[in-house]
């Protein structure tokens, strides 16, 4: 019979970092939906963002304060920066918004974000249930299907650029902007591998 040591202060933690990341992406979401008063909800997103930063380094220190772990060492450090990331291309994707001055939010930039919404949401309810493992190698799939459909969004928004766009300046500042959300979404896979590495070799 083997005994798991737990210390359910690290999936408490794991779980407050996934629900301030559904509050960053949702607020993205939001801002691309209904595109004002811009500055206000980026520097807010930056609240959002220097919460996680906190909630990472938290961890952190909790890891090596920690004789025994629930779970291998390396992987909750990885978990907790791979949530990060994804955390700070969000609020990089806000700042190009201020500092490009894009004067209005592109189709396929909302698509992105609201995939990124819907990865949060199955990072979310996958952390929830780290510990007993139930439905979280299901929801890493369902956040590999997103990225791949996130690949499509970008693909072909980027393409469209070039097919219409007659601005360079226009064309460098949206094509930064969807790739910067596109990789937002790549970290969530990251996530999601993660993930799953923690799973199978609890298996």
């Amino acid at each position: 019979m083997r005994i798991v040591p737990r210390d359910t202060k690290f999936y408490a933690m794991f779980v407050e970092m996934a629900e301030n990341l559904i509050s960053g992406a949702k607020l993205m979401a939001e801002l691309l939906g209904d595109f004002r008063d811009v500055p206000e909800r980026v520097r807010q997103l930056k609240e959002i963002e220097k919460h996680g930063d906190d909630m990472t380094h938290a961890v952190i220190t909790k890891l090596n304060q920690t004789f025994i772990t629930p779970f291998d060492r390396e992987d909750i450090h990885r978990l907790a920066s791979t949530i990060d990331d994804v955390l700070d291309l969000l609020n990089a994707a806000g700042e190009r918004l201020v500092i490009y001055k894009i004067a209005a939010a592109p189709e396929a930039a909302r698509e992105l974000a609201q995939v990124v919404v819907r990865q949060a949401e199955e990072i979310s309810a996958a952390v929830a249930k780290l510990d007993k493992h139930d439905t979280v190698l299901g929801r890493c799939v369902e956040i590999n299907r997103l990225e791949n459909e996130a690949d499509e969004i970008a693909r072909h928004a980027i393409a469209r650029l070039f097919d219409t766009e007659t601005d360079p300046i226009s064309l460098i500042k949206l094509k930064e902007l969807y790739e910067t959300l596109e990789t937002a979404t790549d970290k969530a896979e990251d996530v999601a591998n993660v993930l799953e590495t923690v799973v199978l070799k609890s298996a």
